[in-house]
């Protein structure tokens, strides 16, 4: 008996807890963005429509169209690559969302090696 209550705690909390994810805030709007690789941060400022995200890095600006595959995912395809590493896609997938900000993760397509970072409204 003490087995049987002991697993239907661990069930009944366990079912309690989920991620929130409310990607549809996110399509769209200004925002800013912290990736940290190698224990340095790297910022970006990006405006994003449903079909096309400007981005500036470093002082240089970058479009790219983007294609959403659902509500949490989208491909991003650079519009004037100026190198071979600007020719691949990338893909980005929302793991949690806040009232303002939300975290992700990406990678080349096809690649495994990922990368995470949040980024928040303005």
């Amino acid at each position: 008996m003490r087995y049987f209550l002991f697993a239907f705690i661990i069930l009944t909390f366990s079912n309690c807890y989920q991620v929130e994810r409310n990607c549809t805030d996110f399509k769209t709007g200004v925002f800013y963005s912290e990736v940290t690789i190698d224990n340095k941060v790297y910022t970006s400022n990006f405006t994003r429509t449903k079909d096309l995200q400007v981005e500036v890095y470093d002082g240089k600006t970058d479009s790219t169209q983007v294609r959403w595959i659902n509500d949490c995912e989208m491909i991003f395809k650079t519009i004037n690559p100026k190198n071979m590493a600007a020719h691949k896609d990338v893909h980005l997938k929302i793991l949690t969302t806040t009232k303002n900000s939300y975290t992700f993760e990406y990678s080349y397509v096809g690649e495994k090696t990922k990368q995470k970072g949040e980024a928040f409204k303005k």
